[in-house]
């Protein structure tokens, strides 16, 4: 990352970095909200960044963010090209050493962030890039788009974390969620970032 705990809240959401699985899960409805976002962000002038694949739900919304005229920006480690099947005719598609400079090249790529139904890299780059957020390293805001109610267990979760202190209230307030594209985009351009975990020089709190 190239922001600091000091670094203001991003300017105008002009690239959303987009988490979502390999697959495309038993609901038809997981690939038509895939498709809905990729549309909807291509309609807004907002440039998708993803993982590079063209299977499952992040094929969906990179298909369909690219046929609709938008900026598509794919990233993906040399090991899975061939696995994840490289993704053909996106704006830019990097190869990168591996995973961990995949994660950072996204971040780095995005304004925002939003994770959409997926498997267990879609938790893992999504609590990294939540994680970050809480620790200062950026400023940007995080989302979930629930497809079905899908996150709405993980968000529960996250409550039984404030009530026991584990999380701040005041983090957990900061993770937006949406069901429709037209509220992703506006929680997104709306948000305020909230304080760091711990100011520097500040023993860590919950």
């Amino acid at each position: 990352m190239t922001t600091t705990p000091d670094a203001p809240a991003t300017g105008p959401i002009r690239r959303i970095t987009v988490f979502t699985g390999s697959s495309a899960g038993t609901d038809p409805a997981y690939a038509r909200a895939a498709v809905d976002v990729g549309q909807a962000l291509a309609a807004r002038g907002i440039a998708v960044v993803y993982g590079g694949g063209n299977v499952g739900l992040m094929g969906a919304v990179s298909t369909a963010a690219s046929e609709a005229g938008g900026e598509v920006h794919g990233v993906m480690p040399e090991a899975l090209v061939d696995k994840e099947i490289a993704h053909t005719g996106l704006t830019t598609f990097e190869i990168v050493p591996d995973m961990h400079a995949r994660k950072m090249r996204m971040a780095d790529l995005g304004d925002a962030f939003v994770a959409l139904p997926g498997g267990i890299g879609t938790l893992e780059e999504f609590f990294e890039v939540w994680t970050w957020l809480q620790l200062g390293i950026h400023r940007k805001p995080v989302a979930l788009y629930d497809v079905r109610g899908f996150w709405r267990p993980m968000l529960t979760m996250l409550d039984r974390m404030v009530e026991e202190g584990f999380v701040a209230g005041s983090f957990r307030d900061s993770l937006l969620v949406a069901t429709t594209p037209r509220e992703l985009i506006r929680v997104l351009e709306d948000w305020a970032p909230p304080a760091p975990k711990w100011a520097e020089g500040e023993a860590p709190a919950v």
